[in-house]
């Protein structure tokens, strides 16, 4: 038990000073950056939109079931299935937080390699998806006419405030429990094998092919997978091993598969999967045969050690972060007030994890006809809408429209 602690603090204060700097740049890019600005640039086909999703996905903080609502507002307003697979592909397997946290622990050949890899796979899905399903339904591109809260920003709140709810409270709500399992299943490899461990003749092709059927299904945000991976590399997988977890991990699910079909269909969604299989695999062999040619160091941290008081003072401080932004709270009860004359409808909505898919549900309500004001709760997954005359289906379609499912309460 000694052991395990040690070693979860061990982790956890060598990354904490980098993860608090990430959350400091991720609320500037929530500011610097935002979702409209995205989606003007990402519209039309071919390579250069493709680019530019792939380009603009690598910084931003989004997991990968964040990244789903985000895509599928591009598709609404206009980009194609290319740039919307592109920026699918690159958005949740790397971010400023996770590329802080990827320096702290594993150096600086894979905080320059990881967004590298996300880049060519962002831009080869974006590419190959525009090659082979050049049409929507009816054709041509469809670009709808935007009616969304987030074509007309009304946030009056200063930057600073925006960039510290952002990356201080919003971010490490919706990362914070990945990322504390991600550090307790690294202690607890560490503490349990021995460093070295695995032999070489078990942490080649077949151990890389492993990983990849491993992370596809799973859930694990970027950054929580980066001390994963530090601890496999310690008990002797290989860097395209631990690399093929890193791509593969973050940047699918089950839940997110399912909806990218529903999104851009069935096509895309196998090209999708199929990139991200052979980008991580060939990724991880390109990565393992650039460590043989140069003989450098597997891990590098050791050149990025901050003084001992400033790791221990940023692990105490990101732990009572996370247990704010965490712990268990008596649920605000939503109260809905209605004139005379409106009428109220509670909407069961499944697939919200974050405050990323709150705010994709938020805007896809308050945009349709009819519609006076929403209020989405996260944690009992439903939505109160009040207005005049707006259509139920049409609500249904719009939540639908944003990767979500949604029926009225029975």
């Amino acid at each position: 038990m000694s052991a395990f602690i040690t070693e979860f603090w061990q982790v956890l204060a060598e990354m904490s000073p980098y993860l608090l700097l990430g959350f400091l740049f991720a609320g500037m890019l929530s500011v610097w950056v935002p979702a409209n600005l995205i989606e003007r640039h990402l519209g039309g086909y071919g390579w250069w939109p493709v680019l530019k999703a792939s380009l603009l996905g690598i910084p931003l903080p989004i997991c990968s079931c964040g990244v789903i609502p985000v895509a599928a507002s591009l598709k609404k307003h206009g980009a194609s299935r290319g740039a919307t697979t592109s920026f699918l592909l690159s958005t949740p397997q790397t971010g400023v937080d996770s590329i802080f946290v990827t320096l702290s622990l594993l150096g600086p050949l894979y905080a320059i390699y990881r967004p590298v890899a996300a880049l060519i796979t962002g831009v080869v899905g974006g590419v190959i998806v525009d090659a082979v399903d050049r049409t929507d339904n009816n054709g041509s591109q469809v670009k709808e006419v935007c009616t969304d809260a987030c074509c007309n920003p009304e946030n009056q709140d200063s930057a600073l405030k925006r960039i510290w709810e952002y990356g201080f409270i919003t971010l490490p709500r919706d990362i914070g429990k990945t990322l504390l399992v991600g550090l307790l299943i690294a202690a607890l490899i560490s503490a349990i094998v021995p460093e070295g461990f695995i032999p070489e003749s078990l942490s080649g092709i077949w151990a890389m092919l492993a990983m990849l059927v491993l992370s596809i299904p799973m859930y694990v945000c970027a950054t929580g997978s980066v001390p994963v991976a530090a601890a496999l590399i310690a008990t002797g997988f290989s860097p395209g091993a631990a690399l093929v977890f890193l791509v593969a991990g973050p940047a699918t699910n089950a839940a997110a598969i399912t909806t990218i079909w529903k999104i851009l269909g069935p096509r895309a969604t196998i090209t999708y999967l199929a990139v991200v299989a052979a980008g991580a695999f060939g990724g991880g062999l390109a990565l393992n045969a650039l460590f043989s040619a140069t003989s450098l160091p597997v891990m590098q941290h050791g050149m990025f050690m901050l003084p001992a008081w400033i790791n221990h003072a940023s692990a105490i401080l990101l732990l009572a972060l996370l247990a704010y932004v965490l712990w268990p709270r008596r649920a605000k009860e939503i109260t809905v007030e209605t004139k005379d004359d409106e009428q109220l409808l509670v909407l069961d909505v499944k697939g919200m994890n974050c405050q990323h898919c709150v705010k994709s549900v938020q805007t896809a309500l308050s945009g349709q006809a009819g519609v006076s004001n929403v209020q989405v709760d996260l944690g009992a997954a439903q939505a109160y809408v009040t207005g005049r005359g707006f259509q139920v289906d049409e609500l249904i379609s719009a939540v639908s429209s944003a990767g979500f499912t949604a029926k009225p309460k029975d």
